[in-house]
């Protein structure tokens, strides 16, 4: 049975790099595709769609989170990491403060995952560039309404402390071993 692991947290807190060492030691790993809809957006023109149309981006963030969710069920593999899950959509959805359809909730309920990791806001590594614009306040903002958002799904929470990247890495994986 396959194992599908999330690592999330607000912005800045290493979740990629992780993701990165994950994926140099021949892991499965879904990756973020928050800039990737930011980036398409800009294409048509719209600098900031989450800013601009909240709504529109977390469809599109709901809908490739699902379709990676679907497209890692067909992967032969016992471990698979997605760069944030499905909850983190509406999560951000409840920072901001905009209503969504209930069908956001029912969707993070449908499609489960085995473990949730959760990476504390880090002041001393948080970096803002052309796709994240929060501050680091913000940033731990987002990171309360993101373990509220999965605690009230149920899930148990695991803290992956400050460290480099290895031990962060060596961190989750230990405790997928025990």
């Amino acid at each position: 049975m396959q194992q599908k692991i999330v690592i999330t947290g607000g912005p800045g807190t290493g979740k990629s790099t992780v993701i990165n060492e994950l994926i140099a030691r021949n892991f499965l790993c879904m990756p973020e595709i928050s800039r990737q809809v930011t980036l398409n957006a800009r294409k048509k023109g719209i600098d900031q769609l989450f800013l601009t149309k909240p709504l529109l981006f977390s469809e599109l963030l709901l809908e490739g989170r699902i379709n990676q969710y679907i497209e890692a069920e067909k992967k032969n593999t016992d471990l698979v990491f997605f760069d944030r899950g499905v909850p983190d959509v509406h999560a951000y959805m409840n920072y901001i403060s905009i209503d969504y359809p209930k069908t956001y909730i029912t969707k993070s309920n449908l499609y489960r995952y085995d473990t949730i990791f959760l990476m504390p806001p880090w002041e001393e590594i948080y970096i803002s560039d052309d796709e994240r614009y929060e501050n680091f306040e913000q940033a731990l903002a987002i990171h309360n309404h993101l373990e509220r958002t999965y605690k009230k799904l149920k899930y148990p929470i695991i803290e992956v402390p400050t460290g480099t990247v290895q031990e962060r890495t060596d961190f989750i994986l230990s405790h997928l071993n025990k």
